[in-house]
């Protein structure tokens, strides 16, 4: 067995993970920064996406609730 076996496989796992990890920091910073500045408001998103935005038949709350 090579002495090497798998370990090239970690490493670019590794790589891959630190590089996805430095993505999510950017953005995360880019939205601290754009809530600092007033360009998205602070907190989670509050209301639900409307589907019909999406192309998506609208959900009727009566045949929904008939449905649980």
């Amino acid at each position: 067995m090579p002495e090497s076996y798998g370990k090239k496989k970690r490493r670019d796992v590794k790589s891959r993970k630190a590089a996805d990890r430095e993505e999510r920091r950017v953005a995360r910073n880019q939205r601290r920064a754009d809530r600092e500045a007033g360009i998205i408001e602070k907190g989670p998103p509050v209301e639900a996406a409307d589907p019909t935005d999406y192309g998506l038949p609208a959900i009727d709350t009566v045949e929904a609730d008939s449905e649980a």
